[in-house]
């Protein structure tokens, strides 16, 4: 075990400052904050949200997204069909944790069915049901958030269908449960992340430096599978293919359109370049998504040009405007039409498009703008912003710069904590363009 964390070291020094932890490792952290999260977090946020039962159902390879979050380490799928209830008793201070499965779940969750004893799986999930008569029995469906749409047809269908008719009228959605689980972080989840965003702003600097580009050789391409090679090589997983974009003083300025989805490939990178990425990893089941700035220094330059720099500080700004209009209870939309008022009150031309960021990379939570949406977004948008949950900062601002005759947009994205005590951001955010000095 020492060899092999050592090595891990030995591999991961010269991008990161934080130990990536071998794979027996990193089940342990898994395991114990899958613990604290089913004693300590689950009970409150049932509280929270006045449900008393949550019935989760699954069947091997075609996971609920939630209940996959609630797996232990050792089970990278679901088995067979496996049936979580959760029961909260607020008034004796208890939380059940019962399988209706052959197995136990992990040490957290305990099996509760003898099929010897009851051949039928819903109806030894009925028995628990009448056993502990809840006032609701949530399940995971969900108009507005796929995450928390996880109950498939059939299942719910034989589910009715074995369940006592007195207990179908207790019947509600769990939306608000299921994405108060997905959002909200542990005080140990939130040490890692730390961990996390420092090995990703690591790997961008070194996407982003001579070691990997020479002007007129390397493509855009390039970096990113430098970046896909180079999580792969530190035994980490990406959530997302990363993206690479160039902007430059002789080419029009894309559309939203163009810079999100259509992309051209395989570009030369050449010197005076703005470079752009867009890049996240996973690692200990959280998420990041970073986007950075980078410019490819001139033979006649040691630092990015003023006019740059100072369009760069324009998208700090707007981080600025918005961070400073988190207030628990209010809306993703309250949140995002108060930034984007006082962004152009303020000169700016913002465009806001951030999101919840956790166990899912696009996650479950207040949505605070899509760029194709930057008067508010139906649904996800009218859900309110609860303490304890992070967010991907994601926005861009467009700037003229008069000495390459066009518009540009500094584009930006990083991981945020929304707290008891305000916002900060995870690990730092960059506030200046990466210069690459090459021969």
């Amino acid at each position: 075990m020492k060899r092999i964390a050592l090595c891990l070291i030995l591999i991961t020094s010269f991008v990161c400052s934080a130990q990536i932890l071998p794979e027996r490792d990193r089940a342990v952290v898994i395991d114990n904050i899958l613990e604290e999260r089913f004693n300590e977090l689950l009970p409150e946020l049932m509280d929270r949200t006045s449900i008393d039962m949550w019935v989760l159902i699954s069947r091997e390879y075609n996971e609920d997204p939630v209940l996959k979050t609630m797996l232990p380490s050792t089970w990278l799928n679901a088995r067979r069909r496996t049936i979580l209830v959760f029961y909260r008793d607020k008034e004796e201070n208890t939380i059940q944790k019962l399988a209706i499965a052959r197995y136990n779940v992990g040490k957290n969750i305990q099996s509760a069915w003898d099929k010897e004893k009851q051949p039928n799986q819903w109806k030894a999930l009925v028995d628990i049901i009448k056993q502990n008569n809840p006032k609701k029995i949530a399940l995971n469906y969900s108009d507005d958030y796929g995450l928390a749409d996880g109950i498939v047809k059939t299942d719910y269908s034989e589910f009715i269908q074995e369940l006592p008719q007195d207990f179908r009228t207790k019947i509600t959605s769990a939306q608000d449960l299921a994405v108060a689980w997905l959002e909200s972080r542990t005080a140990t989840e939130m040490m890692h992340y730390e961990d996390l965003v420092d090995i990703t702003h690591n790997i961008i600097a070194e996407a982003f430096s001579n070691k990997t580009i020479t002007p007129g050789v390397t493509t855009t391409d390039d970096i990113v599978w430098f970046l896909r090679q180079k999580v792969t090589d530190l035994g980490l997983s990406t959530w997302f293919h990363p993206t690479i974009d160039i902007q430059r003083s002789e080419e029009k300025l894309e559309s939203h359109i163009t810079s999100f989805s259509n992309r051209p490939e395989g570009k030369i990178i050449q010197k005076g370049d703005l470079l752009h990425c867009d890049f996240g990893i996973t690692y200990l089941r959280l998420n990041t998504d970073c986007q950075q700035h980078a410019y490819v220094l001139r033979d006649d330059e040691t630092q990015p040009p003023a006019y740059l720099q100072e369009a760069f500080k324009d998208g700090n700004r707007i981080q600025d405007i918005l961070t400073t209009n988190f207030r628990t209870g209010d809306t993703g939309n309250q949140i995002l039409l108060n930034s984007l008022e006082q962004g152009k009150k303020e000169g700016y031309r913002p465009a806001i498009y951030t999101h919840p960021l956790g166990l899912y990379g696009h996650a479950a939570g207040p949505t605070i703008g899509m760029w194709d949406s930057q008067g508010g977004v139906p649904g996800t948008g009218d859900y309110t912003l609860y303490p304890n949950t992070v967010y991907a900062i994601e926005l861009n601002t467009t700037v003229t710069i008069p000495e390459w005759k066009k518009d540009i947009r500094i584009m930006l994205e990083e991981a945020g904590f929304w707290g008891e005590k305000g916002f900060k951001y995870v690990s730092g955010r960059q506030e200046g363009i990466i210069a690459i000095k090459t021969e």
